[in-house]
Formats: structure tokens, C-alpha cells, sequence
């Protein structure tokens, strides 16, 4: 047997020995977020060794990964399988229990509004974190695969330059809903809260005069929801597994050369994060609650966020924690998760576009900190923000939104090709984040935030969920 061979053999073992570990803990009545914890952490520490002794790039590393890919991979394909079917009947559910569905408009407008208003606050934040670092493209130098990336860019100019507002909104109308149910389309998410919006609208236009058929439907949503919210939590409880194997993938791959190259942009896009993430904690505290609790009970699906950088598949996690965790009620819950993984992203849509357009104007003679250039920055990552795809990759769709917007040269946002995964784990946490509030503050706002939930300990929440 090669070495090659033997050395991968021994990697899965550690993997699967930490995965036996995370099994003990389960059965042990560790809290979820305790075992989230662990594996997110158990990742980074095995993503460093299989460095350190290996080297980045080495055959026997990439090798590891393909495996580890089963379980993060996996995983995430799990919680995106089960997104539509959740979206679906949660939301007919929530609007078949609506005493008034005029109050429809005021939950969207409020999460809506909520989700826009906070990537305008980080569009500032990042403009103002790119001024404290002093970024800019001079000195940076193109590698073969930067330069690759501006090339590619550069290509996809046309398709970005042609999403106008009216045609964005024109794509959340679900055409044919059975494709958008496929996720065939970036703005499949919304389509299909559409058509559930719309579905549970019909259905109680005949409460009265077919009373019969209207309770039918009510039950068989109600079994459904019920079947779909178990095989949620049967997903859910792999995610320490999954936070784990996507961890120590990224870790091992990671080259530090590229990082320390760029550290002034990594540096300056999470403290832009972490403030972003204090102003999100300011909103819940002016919303009456404990930011601390907040921030304890929601660290699990930011976890996942982190190391997946997917905000889609976070959907499912997202709307079983508002409910079970936050106290929101599951149809504002399903909507501010829904609208949160595909418009007014603070991470991907709000702070990213910010620094890249801060960092690019000097070199077109623009002054990035003159008021015209600002409100019109702002003002086009705002309704830029509206229809990102809220999984890897959304945030270089919005940064050519907005960069074509302003005439400014979109082959330069190239040369951070090599920390990209890097940064977009803290802007997907923060998505996620984002989406969350969104829910939190119009539940508040609305008076239907139950405070017994979000006053239970961890351990009454093991008691009464069977998440952990």
C-alpha cells in the first residue's frame, strides 16, 4: 500500500473519530449550539494539521477533501432539498391562520423595509472601514488566475448591465412555479413565496362559501407542515457534522501566502462585519431584547452560514430557530428567511460592493468620498441588493451591479480572487444575520413575538424541542 494511501486512510479516520466524538456529545445532551461549537472549532484545528504536515495544495489534501465533501456537501444539499417544500407550506399555513390577510402587506413592508435599510447602514460601514484601511488597487499585482477572474468579469459585463429594476421585479413573478420550485433561477426563492403568498390567498377566499373543501385543504397543509418540519430537524441535527467537514475543508485549503497579501482587505472587511454585526445587536436591544440571548440562541445557523456561504440553504435552519428559539411566528419567520437569502444581503450586497467601489474609483479620477459619488452609491446598492442569489458567488453579482452602474473598471475586482472564500464566510454569516433581524424586528414591531420562547434557558429548550 503507497504512502499517498495509507496517509489519506488515516486523515478519514481522524474524521470519522471526531465525527464519533460529536455522536458522544449528541448522546451526552450536549445543547446544540455547544456541539455546533465543537465542530466548527474540532474543523479549524484538523484543517490546520492536515496543513501543517502536508503543505497547501498536496494531492493527499485535496484527496481528503473529496471525502469530507460528502459530509459538508452533503449536508448542504440536504437542508437545500428541503428549502422549497419548507417556503411552500409554511407560508399557505401561516396566511390559512391570518384572522386579517391585510396584515400580509405590513410584514413585508416591515421585512422588506428592514433588510434595505440595514445594506444601506453597511454600504456606509464599509466605505468607511475602506478610508480607515487605506485600500486601494495601486500596488496590487495580477497572477495568472486574477487575471483569469478580470477576464472573466469583464464577460459577464453585458448580462449585468442589462438587470434594471422593473426587469428584477418582473423575475420575482413566478411564470412557471413547478421550474422555480426546481430553483432554475436566481430569483426562484421569492417566485416561490409568491406563489404560496398567492395560493394562500385563494384558499381563504373560499373559507365561507365552501367551508367543506377550505377545512380539507387547511388539514392537508397541516400534515404536510408537519412531515416537512420533522424531516427538518432530522437534517438539523447533522449540523455539527456538517459545520465540521465544511470547516476543515476550507481550513486546509486555505493558502496563507494570499491571505497575508491582502490582509489589509480581510482585515478591513470583517471589522466591517463585526461592526455591522454591533449595529445589528443595537437594533434588538432598541427592539426590547436581550442582545445577548439573541445572539447565543442564533449562533448555530450563523455557524453554518460561516462555513457553508450559503444563505439558501441556512433557510430552513433560520426559520425552525426564529420559531423555536426567537419566539417569531413561523409565516414572518418563513418570510424574512425567504426575502433574507435573495435581497438586502448587509454582507454580500452591502459592504462588499462598498469596499470594491472605494478601492476602484481613484483609479477612473473619482473622488469615492465626494457626496455625489456616495448617495449614488447607495442608492444603487439598494436596489442593486434586490434579487442577489443568496448562495457563493451572489456577492460578485451584486459588486457588478453596481460597479457597471457607476462606470467603473469591474477586471480590478479580479485581483481578490484568492481571499474570496475567505471573506464571504463572514459576509454569509452576516446575511444570514441580516434576514434573521429582519424577522425579529417586524414580529417586535407587530406585537407577535412570544417572550416565553425567547426567555427559555438552553435547558429547556432541549426539553421542549427535538432539535438537540
Amino acid at each position: 500500500m503507497s504512502l499517498p494511501t495509507v496517509s489519506l486512510i488515516l486523515n478519514l479516520c481522524v474524521a470519522f473519530g471526531i465525527c464519533g466524538l460529536l455522536y458522544w456529545l449528541q448522546n451526552k445532551h450536549f445543547s446544540f449550539t455547544k456541539r455546533v461549537f465543537a465542530g466548527l472549532g474540532l474543523g479549524i484545528l484538523l484543517g490546520a494539521v492536515f496543513q501543517m504536515i502536508y503543505g497547501v495544495g498536496s494531492p493527499i489534501i485535496t484527496s481528503s477533501n473529496a471525502y469530507l465533501d460528502v459530509v459538508g456537501t452533503g449536508y448542504v444539499k440536504l437542508l437545500q432539498m428541503v428549502v422549497i417544500p419548507l417556503i411552500l407550506v409554511s407560508i399557505i399555513s401561516a396566511i390559512l391562520k391570518l384572522k386579517d390577510v391585510s396584515s400580509l402587506g405590513k410584514i413585508s413592508g416591515l421585512t422588506i423595509g428592514t433588510l434595505l435599510g440595514t445594506t444601506i447602514i453597511a454600504a456606509l460601514v464599509g466605505l468607511l472601514m475602506a478610508k480607515l484601511f487605506g485600500l486601494t488597487t495601486l500596488g496590487l499585482n495580477y497572477s495568472s488566475a486574477e487575471f483569469a477572474r478580470g477576464q472573466y468579469l469583464e464577460g459577464t459585463l453585458a448580462s449585468a448591465k442589462a438587470i434594471t429594476l422593473p426587469s428584477m421585479l418582473l423575475s420575482f413573478i413566478p411564470e412557471n412555479p413547478f421550474l422555480d420550485m426546481t430553483g432554475a433561477r436566481k430569483t426562484s426563492t421569492i417566485a416561490v413565496v409568491i406563489f404560496a403568498i398567492l395560493i394562500g390567498i385563494a384558499a381563504t377566499g373560499i373559507a365561507e362559501k365552501k367551508a367543506e373543501i377550505f377545512k380539507s385543504f387547511g388539514h392537508f397543509i397541516e400534515v404536510a407542515q408537519a412531515i416537512v418540519m420533522r424531516l427538518v430537524t432530522i437534517i438539523l441535527r447533522l449540523t455539527p457534522y456538517g459545520v465540521f467537514a465544511l470547516m476543515t475543508q476550507v481550513v486546509a485549503k486555505s493558502n496563507k501566502n494570499d491571505i497575508f497579501n491582502l490582509i489589509n482587505f480581510v482585515l478591513a472587511s470583517y471589522s466591517a462585519i463585526l461592526v455591522m454585526f454591533a449595529v445589528h445587536m443595537l437594533i434588538v436591544a432598541a427592539c426590547g431584547l436581550n442582545p445577548k440571548r439573541y445572539l447565543q440562541k442564533i449562533f448555530p445557523v450563523l455557524a453554518f452560514a460561516f462555513t457553508s456561504r450559503t444563505s439558501v440553504g441556512a433557510i430552513p435552519m433560520s426559520v425552525q430557530i426564529q420559531q423555536q428559539r426567537l419566539g417569531t411566528p413561523e409565516g414572518i419567520a418563513n418570510f424574512a428567511a425567504s426575502f433574507g437569502s435573495a435581497m438586502g444581503q448587509n454582507g454580500c450586497a452591502g459592504i462588499y460592493p462598498a469596499m470594491l467601489a472605494f478601492m476602484i474609483a481613484p483609479s477612473v479620477g473619482i473622488d469615492p468620498l465626494s457626496f455625489s459619488f456616495i448617495a449614488s452609491l447607495v442608492g444603487i446598492i439598494a436596489i442593486g441588493s434586490i434579487g442577489v442569489a443568496g448562495v457563493g458567488g451572489g456577492a460578485t453579482f451584486a459588486a457588478l451591479i453596481v460597479l457597471s452602474s457607476l462606470n467603473l473598471p469591474v477586471a480590478l475586482a479580479g485581483l481578490l480572487i484568492s481571499i474570496e472564500p475567505l471573506i464571504d464566510m463572514g459576509r454569509t454569516a452576516l446575511n444570514v444575520s441580516g434576514s434573521i433581524l429582519a424577522g425579529t424586528v417586524t414580529s417586535r414591531v407587530l406585537g407577535t413575538t412570544e417572550m416565553t420562547i425567547f426567555n427559555q434557558t438552553e435547558t429547556e429548550l432541549i426539553e421542549n424541542h427535538s432539535i438537540d
